[in-house]
């Protein structure tokens, strides 16, 4: 009898070409790389440092304000309503405490009795009348009598701490909500920054725009490079923040942002990219901050935005697409190219190399034959043989040529 055997499914996994299979490992081990490494402030702009260990938490409570402003939304909406509330309770608790040690609650009844608060006939109502106080509302039911000074005292303090507590959690609230940080939510940076050449010197170069039509006027930017570093008498510095010119020299770093800008930071002797090359950047563990800064021309209140650049977020090799077009009358910006980079013919050396090898193409011609010779390995006896010989030459050129003058000129005077 025969019998149907199953035989298991066999499935193949598509064949990449070459050129995928090549490049794969490469790209897994830079985003392996990429998230390795330690940022000291995220893309989106926040630091990455959280404050342990403080024992003077007192000096938080020193400065209340900046601390209520600082705290989150939730628990900023939950501060301003339990202030209000325990305040409301508090007095509360005061008017209910006069009506009773006056005994107003005890004649209720009486209409010959002269309270202190009129309608007041427990701890509901004196809540309620300590609301009515606070927030000005007066509905006219619950009144305070000018037979109870100890009311009148009591209204007087209300009255003042209310104003106060009112000024300072409506202002607190108003310069939260104020606070220029969403602003800089508008503030874009380039994913990426790049390496390429400008004007025949190797520049760092990322990119900054405003979505926003209101501009930020007084715009500067600044570029810090995060790395590590060992001095020579071995101290070890985590994190050394070294500055990066971006045209501080020049006035480029104060920026008229209307349309995205490229911000360049020229590969100079100054520079802390000026040894590093193509090879050397994708092994460093380096990070670039980049910091915007401006006033809002709605409120006039300081903005601030910040993105960085890791090693692998720097490519050596390519440009910037352009995003401004000139159409029937204006200029118009295209966003969704602005993070689009293309390739481009660049050296793979370092900047000092390249200068290196730049002054060498531009020296003498006899700097350049010395060069050779030292190059070709002669020895020096041997030059010293061929540099005599040479003016030997030379000399004897010379008395041949005085000879033959000589010779002329005697030629001459027997003809006359």
């Amino acid at each position: 009898m025969e019998q149907d055997v199953e035989s298991p499914a066999i499935i193949r996994q598509p064949r990449l070409p070459k050129q995928a299979r090549e490049d794969l490992p490469k790209q897994l081990a830079e985003i392996d790389r990429a998230k390795r490494i330690q940022r000291y402030v995220q893309k989106d702009g926040k630091c990455n440092v959280h404050h342990g260990n403080v024992r003077e938490t007192y000096r938080y409570l020193t400065d209340i304000f900046t601390t209520l402003v600082d705290l989150k939304w939730r628990f900023n909406l939950f501060i301003f309503v339990l202030v209000y509330t325990v305040t409301w309770l508090f007095f509360g608790f005061m008017w209910w405490l006069i009506a009773y040690l006056r005994g107003d609650l005890d004649h209720i009844a009486d209409n010959q009795w002269t309270p202190c608060v009129n309608n007041l006939n427990g701890f509901v109502s004196a809540f309620l009348f300590s609301i009515e106080t606070e927030t000005t509302i007066g509905y006219g039911y619950r009144v305070i009598t000018d037979k109870c000074p100890e009311g009148i005292v009591l209204l007087l303090v209300q009255s003042v701490l209310g104003s106060i507590v009112n000024a300072f959690m409506v202002g607190c609230m108003f310069v939260k909500i104020s606070q220029p940080k969403k602003r800089a939510e508008t503030l874009v940076f380039s994913t990426n920054a790049v390496i390429s050449m400008r004007d025949g010197r190797l520049c760092l170069m990322f990119r900054v725009g405003d979505l926003r039509n209101s501009h930020i006027v007084e715009a500067s930017i600044r570029a810090k490079l995060i790395k590590s570093k060992q001095t020579k008498e071995g101290e070890f510095i985590p994190l050394n923040q070294t500055d990066i010119n971006v045209g501080y020299n020049t006035g480029d770093d104060r920026l008229f942002l209307v349309s995205p800008l490229i911000i360049c930071h020229e590969i100079n002797q100054n520079s802390p990219f000026w040894e590093i090359s193509q090879a050397h950047l994708a092994k460093e563990e380096v990070e670039i901050v980049v910091i915007l800064e401006g006033m809002v021309e709605a409120t006039g209140m300081t903005c601030q935005a910040r993105s960085s650049y890791v090693s692998s977020e720097i490519k050596w090799g390519y440009r910037f697409t352009p995003v401004l077009t000139l159409e029937d009358g204006f200029y118009e910006v295209d966003y969704n190219s602005f993070h689009n980079i293309y390739e481009t013919n660049t050296p793979t050396c370092s900047a000092k190399e390249l200068a290196d090898m730049t002054s060498r193409a531009r020296l003498p011609l006899t700097w350049s034959l010395a060069s050779k010779l030292s190059q070709q390995g002669l020895p020096e006896s041997q030059q010293e043989i061929q540099e005599t010989t040479t003016s030997m030459d030379n000399e004897e050129k010379s008395q041949q040529t005085e000879r033959n003058g000589d010779i002329a000129k005697i030629e001459s005077e027997s003809k006359v």
